[in-house]
């Protein structure tokens, strides 16, 4: 089975624990899905994410966040960026997400960064996904 884009898998399995109401989802890990899931984890999205060796590979579990209704504190979760359309910006046109309520995570020069980092920075870079 090939994965032709494994950041739209890590965003799904959330996105499906969520609906699922799941304490937490185990997902392959990569450099970049560690840093996404810090980055999550920065802004409060989750509660938090450990790393666990299943064998050989590495996953990575991330506990999923509710309110105190019990629903989930991530609404949305929306690739920008595709393996065929990839979307850059550049430090001006770095986008508001929800008019500044919700994060675009971009992948940058200086890193993955959330677009506050990005426009701290001044530096644009690709827009993987916007969260709310």
């Amino acid at each position: 089975m090939s994965m032709t884009d494994p950041i739209a898998d890590f965003l799904t399995r959330i996105r499906n624990g969520l609906k699922a109401n799941k304490r937490w989802v185990d997902i392959p890990s990569s450099k970049l899905k560690k840093r996404i899931a810090f980055i999550l984890r920065e802004e409060k999205y989750i509660e938090n994410f450990i790393f666990v060796k299943d064998g050989i590979r590495e996953n990575i579990r991330i506990f999923l966040k509710y309110d105190r209704q019990g629903g989930p504190v991530i609404s949305k979760l929306e690739r920008v960026s595709k393996p065929g359309r990839r979307v850059y910006v550049n430090s001006s046109e770095i986008p508001r997400v929800l008019a500044g309520m919700g994060i675009a995570i971009l992948s940058t020069s200086q890193g993955v960064v959330s677009n506050k980092v990005a426009r701290k920075l001044k530096i644009g870079g690709e827009v993987i996904c916007n969260v709310w």
